[in-house]
């Protein structure tokens, strides 16, 4: 209830002032003390961003980082999505799907995607591929639990009332099911969208030269501290920028659901 009592000028107001803030508090944090030996201030760090947009880091401008890093997170991210959704929906629907893939999920789940590195690259090798398997089993997961538990919060009197009425299955599905349980893939879709794109850092550090998680790994390598903030900054403003937008279609899809207030 507290979020309805603010209005959208006012949150983003808000939001700029605590972004202020911060700033503020590195700047003088760097200016001040030891750390300014060790991290570079803000100033430093968010000119040689936007400079990147010009002058490349590497082989490619920050544009072309952000695109390549997008492309790499966007097409498992769709295929972790849409697997994600289908199963999660069949464990909901159907008790044999339930018992076929729960466990496995549930066993599978809480191991990290870094994890699974070594193993990524001998299935898959150095490419892409190693790459896109990793993001996947980062959305995967998320996107099929928030699905099984949006099926399973339909509420049992309309099921019963609609069969009664003589509703078929697809019926059910599509007028009653389905309408339930979208917000909860919309919910699942953000959180997972975020750990797509937070698994991008350990998805570029198998070979690649180019993209945002490699800027934070090749400023480790040489030992370049403003290349890895700038590399942190990239990923933070287009995460914010890809979630806000995520935010935005599920505001409009999802209009009717007021879910969150």
């Amino acid at each position: 209830m507290l979020a309805t009592g603010i209005t959208k000028g006012r949150r983003v107001a808000y939001g700029i002032f605590g972004i202020f803030v911060f700033m503020c508090i590195w700047y003088l944090a760097t200016k001040y003390t030891s750390l300014g030996s060790v991290m570079p201030d803000p100033v430093t760090v968010f000119s040689g961003f936007f400079a990147a947009f010009v002058t490349p880091i590497g082989t490619k401008t920050m544009a072309l980082h952000i695109l390549i890093s997008l492309r790499r997170m966007l097409i498992p991210y769709a295929i972790g999505a849409l697997s994600g959704v289908l199963i999660g929906v069949l464990m909901g629907w159907y008790r044999f799907a339930d018992a076929i893939f729960m466990p496995y999920i549930q066993m599978l789940r809480p191991i990290p995607p870094i994890a699974w590195i070594p193993l990524s690259i001998i299935w898959f090798g150095f490419d892409e591929g190693s790459k896109y398997f990793l993001i996947f089993l980062a959305c995967f997961f998320t996107i099929a639990l928030t699905t099984y538990n949006g099926v399973h919060s339909v509420d049992e009197t309309l099921i019963r009332a609609a069969k009664m009425l003589g509703a078929k299955d697809y019926q059910l599905f599509t007028t009653i099911v389905l309408p339930t349980t979208v917000p909860y893939i919309f919910s699942g879709l953000q959180v997972a969208l975020g750990s797509a794109w937070a698994t991008i850092v350990a998805a570029e550090m198998i070979r690649s030269s180019e993209g945002v998680g490699w800027l934070i790994v090749r400023g480790q390598d040489v030992g370049n501290m403003t290349q890895i903030m700038i590399g942190i900054v990239a990923i933070a403003i287009t995460g914010l920028l890809i979630t806000t937008i995520m935010r935005g279609v599920e505001a409009k899809l999802c209009a009717w659901a007021e879910r969150g207030k």
